[in-house]
């Protein structure tokens, strides 16, 4: 047993000392390695600060280099520099020793010219002096002797030149005037096509037209309710339909509900009237989009949005076949190209121009004349006087105030008379040529008359044993005052009497003739 301790003991014992054996060797070994990797990395930092101390030695040294070479070239700059100072304070010097003797001459010179003006002056009083004692006039009376001829030599070459300038422009100025009308309506004159006027429809077929009629005529009559216009078919072209209603606005909400209709062939009632509501909101959108198109392409400046609105009213009025907002732009247009010529307000002139019957869209709305709503209208959105007054006056109503007006008139006029720009039909328009003459020869003493010129001037011949020449005068106001109140007419009247008295006397062989004509 003892034994067996002892040699356990022993064994533990060589074993402890074994391990004690290797762990002093791998002691060793990591003390070594550790040395080893001490070394290396003291050996790396060692080099790598060498190496960046050599580094920052070259860096330093080209630094203190380029500063040399820096210095050295700023000093020689400086010396550049130094020299040209110098140089130039040669010549400062130079200058001013020049200046100075220029100066001494200019002295010598303005003593020379004072004396000279001394002496001139002195010599002219001598003059005047001498010249007074030849003449028997003082220095004043010859001045105001010469003030007096030369004011009549000059106020007679004006008066000549006032004399012709008067004769050359009455010469000149019918033909002046009437290349300005020309060029006006030439700028000015346009004829669109009567868009807004049709008033009627022609449908593409029978089972369209019996589905717009509807059952018991159900569909029709809905769309008369709720357009308040008549619709009527005709009775020769069965496929015609006749819009019958004096309001060209709900006329345009018709024809276009009924083209949305035959578009989208849908005959119901909730359909009907889904389509009048969209016509009439497209027609009310469309009003300010016409006005704001006219009001931008004539170029007349800033405007309230709702007159803008009732500008584009315009378009579905008529006057005589002529289209209100037409015959407003083109007036608008001629008084423009007047005024531009005449050195006028161009941009006043055209809104004056466009809006001379802006009264006309609301005139079957509203009790009064075109010309009264006009200015009322005006009025209420600040419009410029000078407008204002254009619209009173283009009609005679008031006096006009200032030359725009009076432009205005005469474009109104021209735009009304022209050729082609308003139309009536055959029956009207020999019923007014008759109702002319007519009226003339109600009158006593009147022998004939004649209506000429399309119905624009009404001649009338009449008896001189019975009408005298106050008596024709007379007459011409009667029968255009007969006129205005019994007939309505486009553009004006002329009316004109004529009186001619022959008498013829026979002496003997010889035959004298008087004759007068008035």
């Amino acid at each position: 047993m003892s034994l067996g301790i002892i040699a356990g003991v022993f064994i533990n014992k060589f074993k402890m000392n074994n391990e004690i054996n290797n762990a002093q060797i791998k002691a060793k070994y990591y003390l070594e390695d550790d040395n080893r990797k001490v070394e290396e990395y003291c050996n790396n930092i060692a080099n790598k600060e060498k190496h960046d101390i050599d580094q920052y030695i070259k860096t330093s040294n080209d630094e203190i280099d380029t500063q040399k070479y820096e210095n050295e070239t700023r000093n020689q700059r400086l010396d550049q520099h130094e020299e040209f100072l110098d140089q130039m304070k040669e010549r400062l010097l130079g200058f001013s020793n020049d200046l100075n003797n220029r100066k001494s001459q200019q002295d010598a010179l303005a003593s020379d010219v004072d004396k000279t003006l001394d002496n001139a002056h002195d010599i002219l009083n001598q003059r005047h002096a001498k010249l007074e004692q030849i003449s028997d006039f003082n220095f004043d009376q010859a001045r105001d002797y010469v003030l007096v001829n030369t004011k009549q030599k000059l106020k007679r070459e004006m008066d000549i030149e006032v004399k012709y300038q008067l004769a050359e422009s009455k010469v000149s100025a019918n033909k002046r005037a009437n290349s300005l009308l020309i060029e006006s309506i030439q700028r000015g004159a346009r004829d669109e096509p009567k868009t807004h006027i049709e008033r009627n429809i022609v449908l593409p077929n029978g089972d369209l037209k019996a589905k717009l009629i509807g059952r018991d005529e159900q569909h029709i009559r809905l769309l008369e309710s709720l357009t308040g216009t008549e619709l009527i078919f005709d009775d020769e072209n069965l496929l015609l339909l006749h819009i019958v209603t004096h309001d060209a606005f709900r006329r345009e909400i018709v024809r276009t509900t009924i083209e949305n209709l035959i578009i989208s062939r849908q005959f119901t009632n909730s359909n009907i009237e889904n389509q009048v509501n969209v016509s009439t909101q497209n027609v009310h959108a469309g009003l300010r989009e016409t006005g704001e198109n006219v009001v931008r392409s004539l170029k007349v400046g800033l405007m309230h949005p709702d007159l803008m609105k009732i500008i584009g009213k315009l378009k579905f009025r008529t006057s005589y076949g002529q289209n209100v907002l037409y015959h407003s732009i083109e007036v608008a247009q001629i008084t423009g190209v007047l005024a531009a010529e005449l050195g006028m307000n161009v941009k006043l002139a055209k809104r004056a121009g466009l809006l001379h019957d802006i009264g006309k869209a609301i005139d079957h709305e509203v009790d009064g004349t075109h010309v009264e709503l006009g200015v009322k209208l005006t009025k209420a959105f600040d419009e410029d006087p000078v407008v204002v007054n254009a619209i009173a006056s283009h009609h005679g109503d008031v006096e006009p105030t200032n030359a725009i007006s009076i432009l205005v008139a005469t474009a109104d006029s021209m735009s009304g008379a022209r050729p082609g720009a308003r139309s009536e039909s055959i029956e009207e328009y020999v019923t007014r040529l008759r109702n002319l003459e007519n009226i003339a020869n109600q009158h006593k003493g009147v022998k004939d008359s004649y209506a000429i010129q399309a119905g624009r001037e009404i001649r009338i011949i009449v008896n001189p044993e019975i009408l005298n020449d106050d008596k024709s005068k007379a007459l011409t106001q009667h029968v255009r005052d007969q006129i205005q109140d019994e007939l309505t007419y486009p553009g004006k009247i002329k009316v004109t009497a004529i009186r001619s008295l022959k008498a013829v006397q026979y002496v003997g062989k010889r035959k004298k003739q008087y004759s007068s004509s008035k």
